[in-house]
């Protein structure tokens, strides 16, 4: 095969992404663990975990049964493995620090879902009013209200672990 000029010039083009995501997950069984004590120095550890695998955490948020991040990912992992690594790496380091005295463990799954570069600061803000959005609605009425509006079907029995909604 003839390479053309055309050909060699997509060859050396560069690629460029800025791949936004807004991940949401709970603590295992939603129980309230995260306390304020230690909740912005997790966040901290949790966006050095972020920018070890080459992205960049814009905002988290949370209260004490979840956490909301807002991070740009990199393309050259999967959104899976940078959740699982920061999910066994701030466990971990919970345990580390004994900012509890029983072991940390987040839920088994995550909600992550794309954000259009226009509506990043809008993200950003709803993360940042965590605790004021809660004095209305719990965890499992947000999480189950994301899932919606993205057009995730999902089955109540295999939405939290441990519980059986029949």
């Amino acid at each position: 095969m003839r390479w053309s000029l055309r050909d060699q010039n997509l060859k050396l083009m560069g690629t460029f992404t800025k791949l936004t995501y807004h991940v949401v997950f709970g603590t295992r069984f939603r129980r309230p663990t995260i306390d304020p004590s230690f909740q912005e120095t997790l966040y901290e550890y949790i966006g050095g975990i972020i920018r070890d695998r080459k992205g960049c955490l814009i905002q988290a948020g949370g209260v004490a049964d979840h956490v909301h991040l807002l991070a740009r990912l990199s393309p050259a992992m999967a959104v899976s493995d940078v959740l699982r690594d920061i999910k066994a790496g701030s466990s971990k380091w919970i345990g580390e620090m004994e900012f509890l005295p029983h072991q940390f463990e987040w839920q088994t799954g995550y909600g992550a879902f794309t954000v259009s570069y226009s509506l990043t600061e809008a993200v950003a803000d709803y993360i940042r009013n965590q605790k004021e959005h809660h004095r209305v609605k719990s965890f499992q009425e947000e999480y189950m209200e994301f899932l919606k509006r993205h057009n995730i079907n999902f089955e109540m029995a295999h939405l939290f672990e441990g519980e059986n909604h029949g």
